[in-house]
């Protein structure tokens, strides 16, 4: 049995296989290389693990938040595969993933995640880790990084993500307080997606249809032309 991630929402794009009990990866930061490099990486996996397409038992996808393109690409490649092969699909928050980053890299249990949303605004999401895995304390949203709130101990908090490194000044006095520990330069990856999406389907979380398994945008202006969408794709 394997088990697929993949992500494409941010300036990272990445792939993850769970092959009887090993997973393989593949990670890249390569902004607007997504559509190029996403299936490729996919099959580097299956190769490496020897086995193929057709031994896919579910598949997880970064469903957002992130770059308009990039949740998309993410989400039409998902969908893709689930029709071809019938398998069913679970989407995993981008904001989650980045929480399961710190949690398993540098034991954090409270996590502050924030992307950089473009236009002086940040995607921003606060997690609790409960039996394992993030659990959202405050709903994912857009908004300026003055606008944050959380009712959360922020010093013995970890700050990640790249709305850290572009925003920290404004996310800190908005805080009232500076995290324990920041890691500005981490992206949302798929072997945390993988993580996650087994965890919740061990607890009996139901997969997905295609049409069941929607992208998160969070913002409502992803119709503008990217022009008017400074850094945007």
């Amino acid at each position: 049995m394997s088990i697929l991630a993949i992500d494409t929402a941010t300036e990272a794009c990445s792939a993850a296989l769970w092959h009887e009990g090993v997973v393989h990866h593949r990670f890249e930061l390569a902004p607007r290389r997504h559509a190029d490099l996403i299936l490729p990486m996919v099959d580097a996996v299956l190769e490496e693990a020897g086995t193929d397409r057709h031994g896919i038992e579910w598949i997880a996808f970064g469903r957002g938040p992130g770059a308009f393109t990039g949740v998309r690409i993410a989400a039409g490649v998902a969908h893709g595969l689930s029709l071809g092969l019938g398998c069913g699909l679970y989407p995993v928050s981008t904001l989650a993933a980045m929480a399961m980053s710190a949690h398993e890299e540098q034991g954090a249990e409270t996590i502050l995640t924030a992307l950089d949303a473009r236009m002086g605004e940040v995607y921003w999401g606060a997690w609790r880790i409960r039996e394992g895995v993030p659990e959202g304390v405050v709903q994912e949203r857009v908004c300026p990084p003055e606008q944050v709130k959380v009712a959360l101990n922020i010093e013995t908090a970890t700050a990640i993500g790249a709305g850290w490194g572009v925003y920290g000044e404004a996310l800190t006095r908005a805080l009232s307080g500076r995290p324990a520990v920041v890691l500005p330069d981490k992206f949302p990856d798929a072997k945390y997606m993988l993580g996650i999406a087994m965890a919740e389907q061990a607890r009996g979380a139901p997969l997905l249809t295609p049409a069941q398994a929607q992208p998160v945008y969070l913002r409502d202006r992803v119709a503008e032309p990217a022009r008017t969408r400074p850094g945007g794709s």
